[in-house]
Formats: C-alpha cells, structure tokens, sequence
C-alpha cells in the first residue's frame, strides 16, 4: 500500500504510480535543520552564534544547547499537528553542518543523518510527504544570511573541493532513501546564486546525474540561478523533476501597511498579485511541469488592523494558487512570531532571555526581513544618498547597503550579547529554556490556519481536515 504513495511527474501534475493525482500542500520545516536569525531571535548568522555560545556556555554545554533546540523544536507531536492542519508535505532545510564537518569532509555524520531519518519517519506516521532541501551547501552557494553566509559573497562556486562535498553528501541521501515512497523528492540546491551563471551551468547536470545514478525514481525540485530567476541553464529537457518559485508578496513583507493599495511606490492588488505570480511560474508552465510555490507567506507585524491586510494577502495568493492548480508550501512552521503556523510564547524562558536583544535587533533594523530601516533612517538615508552620488550605475544599491550595514556591521556586534543571554545556565537550565520551543508551549495563529485549511478544502473537496488539534 505504501508503495502505491510514490510520487512522480506527469505533465503538469504529481501522481502516485497507481495513477492517482496528488495535490501538495505544506509547510517548510524553516529554522530546524537550518536556523535563521528571525526565525530563532539570534542576530547574524547561525555559525557565529554557534561559536559564541561555545565560548559563552563552554564546549560541552555549547553543543547540548544547540542538540537540545533540535531535540525540541520538531518532534512527533509537531508532524501529527502538521497533519492536522490538513498538510500533506513537509519541506525540511539542511544545512551541511549536520551531515559533514568541514575538519573532516566527505566524513558523513551519522547523527545528522539520524536527526532526518527521524523528521521523514514522523511525517510519513501521520501520511505527511517530505522534501528533503539541502539549503547550505559549503562556502555558500548565495550571498545571504539564510545560507549562514557571514559575507556578502558566494564562495561555493567553482571551488572543486566544495562540489565534490555537495555530490557525496547527495549520494549518501539518495541512497539512504532511495526507495522511500513518503519522500516526495530532493531539492538539490536551495536558491542557487552563482554570480557569473558559468559554473552553475557547468555544475548542475553533475549534480542531477549523480543523484540519478544511485536514485533515478525520486522527483527532483529544482531553483532556477540568481535565488530562482534564471533557469537557461537547464537545457536539455528533464524527466520527472518539478521547478521552484518562491512568491514572496512585497504587499505582505515588512513596512507595507496596506491592501490593495502601494507599498513601495507600487500598486498591489489581486490582479497584480496573479501577474505577479504568472511571472514566477513561466519555467513550469513553459516545461508543462507541475507549479511548486516552495515559500510563500507574509510577516506578521503583531498590529491587528495591519496584520489583517496580511492575511488578506494571503487568503488572495492561496486564491490564485487554487485556480492554476498550484503546488504550495507556507513558510514556515514555527518561529518566534514572524511567519510561523505556530509561534512561541513571548513569556517563555527563551523569549524572556532573549527579549533585550530581541528590542535592540529592532532598533538597529538587523534582520532586513522582519524590520523595517525606520529606526535608522538617520544611518541609512545619507548613506544611500552618498553611495548613490559616488556609483549611480550600481545594480543593487539598496541590496548591497541593506547587506553590508544592517546584516552585517551592526548585526555581529551583537552576537556576544545574545550568547551573554544565556550565561551561567547548566544542563538543567538549558532545558528549561528549550522546553520554549515544545509544541505544548507554543501558540497557534488560528487566522492562518482558517485560511490555510479553506483553502485545502477548496482543492479537494471530498477531503476533511482533522479535527480535535494537538496545538495547544
């Protein structure tokens, strides 16, 4: 019976190989396998922090903190209240670290490898499908936070010892699960960003034919180059694999304030909401291949009347995805109350540790997806004016500022204060700070979740959500 669940292309639709249609709506696993500062609270990026609380916390503390974070932030009680919701796919972010350390590369980890065999068995229990994503890959296949790059620079490409990293780490998962009919598939690369388009081309058909040789059967999700806008690369047609968008509505993000109207200097409506994600989509309607929205999602801004026109730019996008018979996956499940399905109580030890750090990552604007710059406009604005005067053909001014000083020059020196947070704790003490993150404790955005599920039922219509949730 499992085995009739295996999912495959046809056309522009998923299967199973009995024939069966599938449609996938999910949630990405954000923040687990892949921590990410808005996500988890930390500024800059996770390695910094990593070491920070090593050198805070000592060792061998250092390490139980980030095991025992892991321990509780996805666990069996997360995937049956996933299922509930009515989801039937969860996307899990990997980065590298947990499958290989750099002192000893091509070494694979076993814990890792248990940390994910783990995550797919507590899916397919509750009749969840996986995407495994590998999201960073050594020395950064992007130049952002969310690949733990410290720089402003993708240091990945071209680099042979790197890539030979990526194909065994690969080999081993495709093996590993090879077979398994709850995983819907690989995600070989999340968000590639090779600046030169060169080596991603050089790169990618070695990458997809070393997958291939060890599991030919599982569907491949594949992003176009320049975080999934460039997809010339793939030039010869591809069996049995599904390409990436990812639609993030500048009408949902951070600052915008309302819907329909302009953010940005910018009108957004539904209509320029479903241009919008036609745009997106042209490389699977071009390749008649099924639309796969792997993230999309507002951030919330804990105002009800502005979070209300968030959530109606939701309820529009999951509109738009019902009617051209999109594929989805929300971002994210659980966070700090950003984006997450479900997110942790602000009164909460972590929270409650946290919380100064957390006040002056918002005065300083450090984490440009959550914060807006209004708080440091006095920075930011002769900046900008400056560097507009100096280099009027740059092709990413507000990028490249964005990056350098909020990400980076005023994000890392507080790095040590969020390590500081913690100080003095003991196994004991860790636990209690990361019993925050257990399901138990946290808190459901029920707004998201009616839209979610209306949404669901829209598609299949036959189908009913569990009822009785597990998310307190």
């Amino acid at each position: 019976m499992a085995e009739n669940k295996f999912l495959q292309t046809r056309g522009d639709r998923l299967v199973t190989r009995g024939g069966e249609r599938v449609k996938l709506h999910g949630v990405g696993m954000g923040g687990w396998l892949n921590m990410e500062n808005f996500i988890v609270g930390f500024p800059a990026t996770e390695a910094l922090n990593r070491r920070a609380l090593r050198e805070v916390l000592g060792p061998e503390l250092g390490q139980y903190f980030f095991d025992r974070f892991a321990d509780t932030f996805f666990t069996a009680a997360d995937a049956a209240a996933i299922a509930d919701v009515g989801f039937n796919v969860v996307r899990i972010p990997v980065h590298y670290r947990h499958l290989e350390d750099d002192a000893t590369p091509l070494r694979l980890k076993e814990s890792g490898l248990a940390r994910l065999d783990m995550a797919v068995e507590a899916c397919a229990r509750n009749g969840l499908y996986t995407i495994i994503d590998l999201h960073v890959l050594p020395g950064w296949q992007n130049n952002e936070w969310h690949c733990d790059n410290p720089t402003h620079h993708a240091g990945f490409w071209g680099h042979p010892e790197f890539e030979d990293r990526v194909l065994n780490i690969w080999k081993t998962l495709a093996a590993r699960y090879q077979g398994n009919p709850w995983v819907a598939g690989y995600e070989p690369m999340n968000e590639p960003g090779d600046p030169t388009g060169e080596h991603v081309a050089r790169f990618f058909p070695r990458l997809l034919s070393t997958i291939r040789a060890v599991d030919p059967e599982h569907i491949l999700f594949l992003k176009g180059n320049a975080y999934g806008s460039e997809f010339a690369f793939y030039t010869d047609p591809l069996p049995n694999v599904v390409f990436i968008a990812f639609d993030y509505a500048i009408a949902g993000a951070a600052g915008a304030t309302q819907y329909p109207g302009e953010t940005k200097g910018v009108f957004y409506d539904p209509a320029a909401l479903e241009q919008r994600y036609l745009e997106l989509t042209q490389q699977a309607r071009r390749t008649n291949t099924p639309v796969w929205v792997g993230e999309f999602g507002p951030v919330y801004s804990g105002d009800d009347a502005i979070d209300e026109y968030r959530y109606r730019v939701l309820a529009d996008q999951l509109a738009i995805y019902g009617r051209h018979d999109a594929n989805w996956g929300i971002w994210t499940w659980k966070d700090i109350n950003v984006q997450g399905v479900v997110h942790l109580d602000p009164t909460s030890p972590y929270m409650t540790a946290i919380q100064p750090v957390l006040a002056k990552k918002a005065r300083l604007a450090t984490d440009a997806w959550g914060h807006t710059d209004d708080a440091i406009r006095d920075v930011m604005a002769p900046l900008e004016q400056r560097f507009a005067a100096e280099f009027p053909s740059h092709p990413n001014p507000q990028w490249w500022l964005n990056r350098l000083v909020r990400h980076i020059l005023l994000a890392e020196p507080l790095v040590p204060e969020y390590a500081e947070s913690f100080r003095g704790l003991t196994r004991e003490g860790i636990d209690e700070v990361m019993s925050s993150f257990d399901l138990a404790s946290c808190i459901r955005r029920d707004r998201l979740i009616e839209l979610v599920q209306a949404a669901i039922a829209a598609d299949n219509p036959t189908a009913r959500a569990r009822t009785g949730s597990v998310i307190t």
